[in-house]
């Protein structure tokens, strides 16, 4: 077996030794006779796999009690509806921070259901910085305020809260378990589960209870954040095989000493390759604000863009994969989730080094 060392934005690298244990139970889970692809999500073995992976998340997370977990399908992206449709009762528009692809996609499927106010928006310096708190124009009657702090595709990232009193919603998607955070200044998280969760097919959404119970009356019965509170997250057949792998990521985190490990690794790999891209007189750089950067998403540059074809073939054929940037950028790009480890960012800077020697300027 050779195994490569994945730098995919989504879907993501996925911890080995979780992949071996999936391996070795994928013909028999549990003492059930059948894969848990087989085992139906109402049989107490599933019912009990699904309680407890919601009681790790809540361990590694800090999760108050007066917070519902739901495990849903669509992905991060139907929460785009599924906000607005389950919050407008709460005032006639709302705020969204406009800082990068993913908060634009959320921005337009909102304006279907709901008046949008853009508190700020960095489209025009192509999403190479985040103002600061007291350029953002917030309204203290939004329903909710619309957050993605970290975009994926630029490698901006945030790491704090704007001044409000309304219900903050959070794309956590590629920045959920890489580190702690306080659940409880949000009113709503969500994450696809492809970056440090498990593989793509299942979305978590934590919403405070609250929040619950108003969803607009025409929209779908599976956008209703109640329905899937009340059905324990099985108003239909989930995806259990993905909820299973997520179970499994859970206590492989909590394993690796829980979030506050994850988020030291995860600041020393950010560090090692920002510091490297920073050193390298020019040869690369990082268009992001030093302040903005992503801990996840790495973008970089080579001082010329005809070597970016010839940089990403070679790396792909040393076993370094999934380097080629996002079609609406160019460019490279490192994503280093929880597990993609200091040995591949390691990998990637010798790469690197190499790289430079062989093609100098």
């Amino acid at each position: 077996m050779s195994r490569v060392y994945n730098f995919s934005a989504g879907p993501a690298a996925l911890p080995l030794s979780v992949l071996q244990e999936v391996q070795a139970e994928m013909l028999e889970w549990d003492g059930q006779g059948a894969s848990v692809m087989e085992v139906s999500h109402r049989s107490k073995a599933f019912v009990e796999l699904a309680a407890q992976a919601e009681q790790d998340l809540r361990d590694l997370m800090a999760i108050p009690d007066n917070y519902k977990v739901l495990f849903v399908q669509g992905g991060a992206t139907t929460q785009f509806s599924a906000i607005p449709l389950n919050l407008k009762h709460l005032g006639q528009s709302a705020d969204y921070a406009h800082t990068g692809h993913w908060s634009k996609k959320a921005i337009a499927d909102a304006k279907r259901f709901i008046d949008v106010n853009v508190v700020c928006d960095t489209s025009a310096e192509a999403y190479k910085s985040v103002p600061v708190k007291t350029q953002w124009t917030v309204d203290p009657n939004a329903a909710y305020l619309h957050l993605t702090p970290n975009e994926t595709i630029a490698g901006v990232e945030f790491d704090w809260l704007p001044d409000t009193d309304v219900p903050i919603c959070a794309d956590l998607s590629s920045t959920i378990l890489s580190r702690p955070i306080d659940v409880s200044k949000f009113g709503v998280i969500y994450a696809g589960a492809q970056k440090n969760i498990g593989p793509a097919g299942i979305t978590i959404v934590i919403v405070r209870e609250d929040l619950l119970g108003h969803c607009d009356p025409q929209a779908p019965r599976m956008l209703d954040w109640t329905v899937m509170a009340e059905s324990d997250s099985m108003s239909n057949t989930p995806p259990t095989f993905a909820w299973y792998l997520a179970a499994k990521v859970f206590k492989w985190l909590k394993a690796q000493g829980g979030l506050e490990a994850m988020a030291a690794v995860n600041a020393e790999k950010a560090d090692m390759l920002y510091g490297y891209i920073d050193a390298s007189d020019g040869y690369y750089t990082n268009p992001v604000q030093e302040s903005d950067r992503s801990w996840m998403n790495v973008p970089f540059l080579i001082h010329d863009t005809d070597l970016e074809a010839s940089f990403i073939e070679q790396a792909t054929k040393a076993g370094l994969h999934s380097l080629k940037g996002h079609r609406s950028v160019g460019g490279m790009r490192a994503s280093i989730y929880n597990a993609t480890g200091i040995d591949a960012v390691k990998a990637l800077m010798q790469f690197m080094q190499d790289f430079q020697a062989q093609n100098p300027r």
